[in-house]
């Protein structure tokens, strides 16, 4: 009966939330009303919330989720001082002059505003406002034009710094904990946040060459779908210059955040305060900080950090009743008996992740479904990083994937009348394609994902993901006998 409750209420989850209902109290209320029920009939022990106030305080002292708002006030200030428009203009003058050029100019920018903005919704708007009528009125077509935008501002949930990433490694960290103490191992190797950035370099460069392949090949076979953009003579000499100043800050905030990082000498939180702190001062300096812009700036994260971590409250509520009502052991249950083992299971758990994708947003998925998947997963021996990364990647589609893309939403609310929306999701398809290849390169050389942590940190986890095999052990036989029904706090 209590399995029976479990799988009642996951799918009177997932009816909710397609319903449209709010997220956050969705996934609460729905939790305490079958906390409620199981209580009733003997099979949830209500004992158990106990465990939520020490949750909600471990959140609230979390240092590193502090990165989140600090992360998403830069990306405000960069986007509302103009560093998206400078980029668009100077590098589609730049690269316009070549056949695809201007859709080669927005991959890069994109690029360059995912690792130091990181807001897709705000870099697809400036994107379709700016980027979109210039290809359209060089004679490109409306679905490459669209597709390429789309594609290019959702890199920003893979590249570095992404607070996708930073939600990922804090529930990793947890996850992996409880799941190698059930293993004996008193003493885990940590998963950090510089551990998943640097994971997830490497494929985050991966997604661009193909992006960029991509036009290189549609300028080659198709050269009429985007051709050359004219330029001047006084435009060429004028170019070099502009291009340098427009490229010093996104580099110097890559290189101040990032290269923190990576080197070891901040941790992800300090180094957020750097990027936040230089963007101010870049505003300052280019005379476009204002009172305005600023308080703007800071509305937006305070009203973003609140949506994300009330949605993680929520979360909460819901891992606990799962637990409670015995979902953790029918979830290990049924990966354990699929075909093909590891590789079988995780392929399960990805394909089920890319199909919500198509409904939910992707912290949904992430608060919701990897404490359920990942316990399970990292028993049978998969590297937390090298799971993190694929899961990025793979919910990096869902904002491509019709009918509920937020990017294809995004770019439709600005893109003119004469392009049609058939035309935007026509356009979108190639990269989810491009996206999935990523995806299977990254599961076929794990070392994508899991050699650049090991050099920069000596990060390696025991068993690591090369031994996966179709013929590896079982769940049951790692798992034993069924845990406790604790809920210990994500950390």
């Amino acid at each position: 009966m209590s399995e029976a409750l479990a799988i009642a209420l996951f799918a009177t989850l997932m009816v909710a939330l397609l319903a449209g209902f709010p997220v956050a109290f969705t996934l609460a209320g729905v939790s305490l009303a079958f906390a409620g029920i199981g209580h009733l009939l003997g099979h949830f022990d209500l004992a158990l919330f106990l465990g939520l106030a020490p949750r909600y305080f471990g959140v609230m002292v979390n240092d590193t989720l502090v990165a989140v708002p600090l992360f998403i006030f830069m990306g405000m200030v960069l986007e509302r001082s103009g560093v998206a428009e400078d980029l668009l203009v100077t590098m589609g003058r730049l690269f316009g002059p070549l056949r695809g050029g201007l859709a080669v100019a927005v991959v890069l920018v994109g690029a360059l505003l995912a690792a130091s903005t990181g807001v897709v919704g705000a870099t697809v708007v400036t994107m379709g406002l700016i980027a979109l009528p210039s290809m359209l009125k060089a004679g490109y077509d409306a679905r490459l034009a669209s597709g390429v935008i789309c594609a290019s501002a959702t890199l920003a949930q893979i590249i570095p710094p992404s607070t996708l990433l930073i939600f990922l490694a804090d529930i990793l960290q947890g996850v992996n904990q409880a799941a190698q103490l059930q293993r004996g191992n008193l003493a885990p190797t940590p998963v950090s946040v510089g551990d998943l950035f640097a994971g997830a370099l490497l494929p985050g460069g991966i997604l661009v060459s193909l992006y960029l392949l991509w036009v290189a090949l549609q300028a080659l076979l198709f050269p009429a779908r985007c051709p050359a953009l004219a330029s001047t003579a006084e435009e060429r000499r004028a170019l070099l210059r502009s291009v340098l100043v427009t490229l010093v800050l996104p580099l110097a905030l890559i290189l101040a955040v990032l290269g923190s990082i990576l080197a070891g000498i901040a941790t992800a939180t300090e180094s957020a305060s750097i990027g936040a702190v230089g963007a101010v001062l870049w505003a300052l300096l280019r005379k476009r900080l204002s009172r305005a812009l600023f308080w703007e700036a800071t509305l937006a994260t305070a009203k973003t950090s609140a949506v994300i971590f009330t949605i993680l409250l929520g979360a909460s509520v819901f891992s606990l009743v799962f637990r409670g009502l015995g979902g953790e052991a029918l979830v290990s249950d049924a990966l354990a008996a699929l075909p093909g083992g590891t590789t079988g299971a995780l392929f399960v758990c990805m394909l089920v992740m890319f199909l919500l994708g198509f409904f939910l947003d992707t912290l949904e998925i992430i608060f919701v479904m990897v404490p359920m998947f990942g316990p399970p997963l990292l028993l049978m021996g998969i590297d937390p990083i090298w799971l993190g990364v694929l899961i990025g990647i793979n919910l990096q589609t869902s904002f491509l994937t019709p009918p509920f893309g937020f990017t294809l939403f995004y770019l439709r609310s600005v893109a003119p009348a004469s392009v049609r929306t058939e035309a935007i999701w026509a356009g979108a398809l190639p990269f989810v394609a491009v996206q999935l290849l990523a995806l299977f390169l990254v599961w076929g050389f794990p070392e994508l994902a899991t050699r650049l942590p090991e050099v920069l940190f000596g990060t390696s986890f025991s068993p690591g993901p090369l031994r996966l095999s179709p013929t590896a052990p079982s769940l049951q036989d790692l798992l034993g006998p069924p845990p406790p029904l604790d809920f210990p706090p994500l950390r």
